[in-house]
């Protein structure tokens, strides 16, 4: 139940970081286009008062017919001023004659005016709206009349003062691009935190998939020995004389006791145990025991040796811990398969700082780094009839029932395997 709710949190949590990205994505590039709309509107002005100064500058130089400036002249010249003077006003009514300076018309008019120098679309039409006069960025075949009302529902056309005149613009294309990019950002995001989702889910039921299966796989596995045994022991009853009753009742009370144990590992591994002061040696023993008894008679001997001090004592939960070393010991034997012997899995253990260290090492093939690195997913083998579910589940007896830890200490290819169990160390008084 715990894990279906941390899986909702977090994707409610991946929910809510998209739309908070969203929307400030949002509020930023919005803040960004009213800026450069500002800076638009400052561009448009500009040309617009440009316009305004040409106009004026041309309207000034159309000055009184020529021969009103000959006759200024002829008079000047034939009143009685004295010679300087009469001269600066000459010269000032040849100034007045060729018209004003050029150089700041030509400025603005090649440098503002003819030069498109901004990307905004403009339309410049009498005030009555029934011309156009004068068009930027705009296309061809536009209806600028039509564009030019349109512009007016979003911008306040500027007036050039004194010749009737409007200029209507609008928004530029990078401002509209800044507009739309949040929403294309949040489609981007929405597309992602969609596509993590469903991987999310998808890989859920594919580990859910895989533990069911390999749960079922490890209950046939754990259930199927002391059933073959019981079977053979019927079998060897019904021969009568042949075999010796108190020894076959013996060996089919260790049985039904392997099998009410069996039972027990799944009942607790749905919940959460309970952890008694126990003695390391005595369980590791009988794992060892049970482990030899089955060790294939077909190829090299292997020695399961246990060197742990008998008063190593640690919290634990018996039938779990017997359930990790045995997946652990099953897992050595299998990777001596096929290697020459002699062969040795070898339980070491022993106290530092206040915590119960065991290590399991064999001889076998052993691991490349990445291979050690996945060994405790769920459904991850380097068997081709494994179903990679033994260490993981290990790994969930000792760090979540027992608060312990779980590591491959040392692998490489050719030279063994050691895991390292760390457990919090007990005293027998205290229980």
């Amino acid at each position: 139940m715990t894990a279906y709710t941390t899986s909702t949190k977090i994707k409610l949590g991946l929910i809510l970081a998209a739309v908070a990205i969203g929307l400030g994505s949002l509020v930023f590039t919005q803040r960004l286009a009213d800026r450069l709309e500002s800076q638009d509107e400052l561009a448009v002005e500009l040309w617009a008062r440009a316009i305004e100064f040409q106009y004026r500058v041309s309207a000034q130089s159309v000055g009184p017919d020529p021969e009103v400036w000959d006759d200024l002249a002829r008079a000047t010249g034939a009143s009685a001023l004295e010679p300087e003077r009469r001269a600066a006003l000459l010269a000032a009514i040849d100034s007045l004659r060729d018209g004003p300076p050029s150089d700041g018309l030509d400025f603005v008019f090649s440098q503002i005016i003819e030069p498109n120098r901004f990307s905004i679309p403009a339309v410049i039409t009498d005030t009555a709206m029934t011309t156009a006069m004068l068009s930027r960025n705009v296309g061809e075949d536009e209806d600028l009349l039509a564009l030019a009302a349109e512009m007016d529902a979003v911008h306040v056309p500027i007036q050039i003062q004194g010749f009737g005149q409007l200029v209507h613009y609008g928004e530029s294309p990078l401002a509209r691009m800044i507009r739309l990019f949040p929403y294309v950002q949040l489609a981007v995001v929405a597309l992602f935190v969609l596509v993590g989702y469903l991987g999310f889910s998808y890989v859920r039921r594919s580990e859910q998939s895989n533990l069911w299966v390999g749960m079922a796989k490890e209950a046939a596995h754990q259930l199927g020995t002391p059933l073959s045994s019981m079977i053979g022991w019927v079998e060897l009853l019904r021969l009568g004389d042949a075999v010796d009753p108190e020894m076959v009742a013996d060996e089919l009370e260790q049985d039904v006791d392997r099998l009410r144990r069996v039972a027990d590992r799944f009942e607790k591994i749905g919940s959460m145990p309970a952890l008694t002061p126990t003695p390391v040696r005595p369980v590791l023993d009988a794992v060892a025991d049970y482990i030899r008894r089955r060790v294939p008679t077909s190829g090299p001997p292997v020695a399961i040796t246990v060197d742990v001090p008998d008063w190593l004592t640690a919290r634990l939960n018996v039938d779990l811990y017997e359930w990790v070393i045995e997946n652990l010991l099953k897992n050595a034997l299998d990777a001596m398969e096929g290697m020459p012997g002699p062969h040795e899995i070898a339980i070491t253990g022993t106290e530092m700082g206040g915590d119960v260290l065991v290590f399991v090492r064999d001889t076998g093939k052993g691991m490349d780094r990445a291979t050690a690195r996945h060994v405790f997913r769920p459904g991850f083998s380097t068997k081709r009839r494994g179903w990679g579910l033994g260490l993981s589940l290990a790994r969930r007896i000792i760090e979540v029932y027992h608060g312990g830890q779980i590591v491959v200490e040392a692998t490489a290819p050719g030279e063994g395997t050691t895991f390292r169990i760390t457990l919090d160390a007990a005293d027998t008084a205290s229980s």
